[in-house]
């Protein structure tokens, strides 16, 4: 662990989960505007700083046909303005990378350091660093140590990959590559589906929204809305015909007569889900004791389960205060890695999520019946400043807006409202060893960003 404090630095800028690089459509940064913008602004500064990528800068793992430094090689041409803003802003304030997971072969080749000095980047080659503050200190990790998934058991060590690094070589890179075959150019978007456990739900919902045939998925969509209904309708039969209660069903014919030829065509949807949910309940038992055994088959290869994103929170939390209770000079722990920014008390210090730079996909139920869920795309271009103020360690949360994409099907922009699709966030916490003070208004990606219509793709 580096505990070293890079000269007389008084504010800190973090910033993480930026994936840039990989095969194909991977290779495309959404972002690069901002993050250019953000560098110059750094370069333009006067105030003592340091920028610091606590992981996952690049996206290593997702180069499946390059090895070796022949992967920085890559970055290097297609990113050549980035890493000129990096050398220019390097300069100016000191900029320091840590390796996460997806990067994860920066820790484990000392041709990586020399390579980027070369931008003005120092690389610490750790899984934690420290920063000095107000007197107190700044606990900084990436995160993957603490997620089963993803912990390398040798850090260092270029062989000893994770799970998850099997995980992004065969199926996220390979999505890449294929994404472009689609009908929308859709498949990319797989980095952005957290947690990994909503893959299946969101392949479903991309299938009936983007890749399904039109004609079938329009005539699909009044048997899936009607689907519900037609649960209560087949009850109302039922009771008619067992003599219990004839008046729901009458009143249903009822209905249904006066609406003359739109009625007769919900008659027969409602008729034909009848007949489908009837087949279902008599296939019930089997079903049950197939699916119960396939959900167990999945738990055992890790592919559902334990990625509940109030799981996934308490668990960093809890290592949080196992470091706090450790090392009573930390004030504030930063950490990335699960794409989701936040900045939490516990007791008298915070801790920090400093999220993603990628769009990130929120899934959003429809308003009736079993239509595939929604996922609607948001941006959180988002960087924490950690500096002292007055004796206290101050956390400065700030959003650079940017517009979300608008890229919703018609369909889906009828189905689902889209409401809100992220948590709240205080703009300013200051720890002065007592309990943590927010200060100002507490603001959400939807106060700051320009949010399309037609978001998710």
């Amino acid at each position: 662990m580096s505990t070293e404090s890079q000269g007389d630095s008084t504010r800190y800028y973090f910033i993480s989960d930026l994936h840039i690089g990989g095969d194909e459509t991977l290779q495309e940064v959404e972002f690069m505007d901002e993050l250019l913008a953000f560098l110059r602004e750094l370069e333009a500064s006067d105030e003592d700083a340091e920028l610091i990528v606590n992981g996952d800068a690049f996206g290593l793992w997702e180069f499946t046909e390059l090895e070796g430094m022949a992967k920085f090689d890559a970055l290097l041409e297609r990113y050549p303005e980035l890493f000129e803003q990096l050398r220019k802003t390097g300069e100016r304030i000191p900029i320091t990378f840590i390796p996460g997971n997806h990067d994860y072969e920066l820790a484990c080749h000392a041709e990586y350091v020399d390579r980027l000095a070369e931008y003005n980047v120092t690389l610490e080659q750790e899984v934690v660093i420290t920063r000095e503050v107000a007197d107190r200190e700044i606990w900084i990790e990436h995160g993957q140590q603490r997620d089963p998934n993803n912990e390398s058991p040798d850090f260092g060590n270029p062989y000893a990959n994770p799970p998850g690094y099997y995980v992004n070589r065969h199926i996220t890179s390979r999505a890449g590559r294929l994404s472009k075959r689609g009908k929308f150019n859709w498949l990319k978007d797989i980095q952005s589906v957290t947690p990994t456990t909503q893959i299946p739900d969101w392949l479903v919902s991309q299938y009936f929204y983007r890749e399904m045939s039109p004609l079938l998925r329009y005539a699909a969509v009044p048997f899936l809305l009607l689907f519900q209904v037609s649960v209560l309708y087949l009850l109302a039969v039922v009771l008619d015909a067992v003599g219990v209660w004839s008046l729901p069903d009458a009143v249903v014919t009822f209905v249904l007569t006066r609406l003359s030829v739109v009625g007769t065509l919900i008659d027969f949807v409602l008729v034909v889900n009848a007949v489908v949910i009837a087949v279902l309940a008599i296939l019930a038992v089997p079903l049950f004791f197939l699916v119960r055994d396939v959900r167990r088959t999945l738990d055992r290869f890790g592919l559902i389960g334990g990625d509940d994103p109030e799981d996934t929170n308490d668990r960093y939390l809890d290592a949080a205060q196992g470091v706090f209770d450790a090392h009573p000079e930390v004030a504030v722990f930063v950490y990335g890695h699960t794409h989701r920014a936040s900045v939490t008390e516990v007791d008298d210090r915070v801790v920090v999520n400093t999220g993603t730079w990628l769009r990130r996909l929120h899934r959003k139920p429809v308003v009736l019946g079993l239509i595939p869920h929604v996922f609607y795309p948001s941006y959180r271009l988002n960087y924490v400043c950690i500096s002292e103020a007055d004796g206290s360690v101050v956390v400065e949360y700030e959003v650079i807006p940017k517009p979300d994409p608008a890229d919703l099907t018609l369909l889906e922009r009828l189905l689902a409202r889209r409401g809100r699709v992220n948590q709240s966030i205080p703009e300013r916490t200051s720890v002065d060893g007592e309990r943590p003070t927010v200060y100002q208004s507490e603001r959400s990606d939807d106060d700051v960003a320009v949010s399309g219509e037609n978001a998710d793709g």
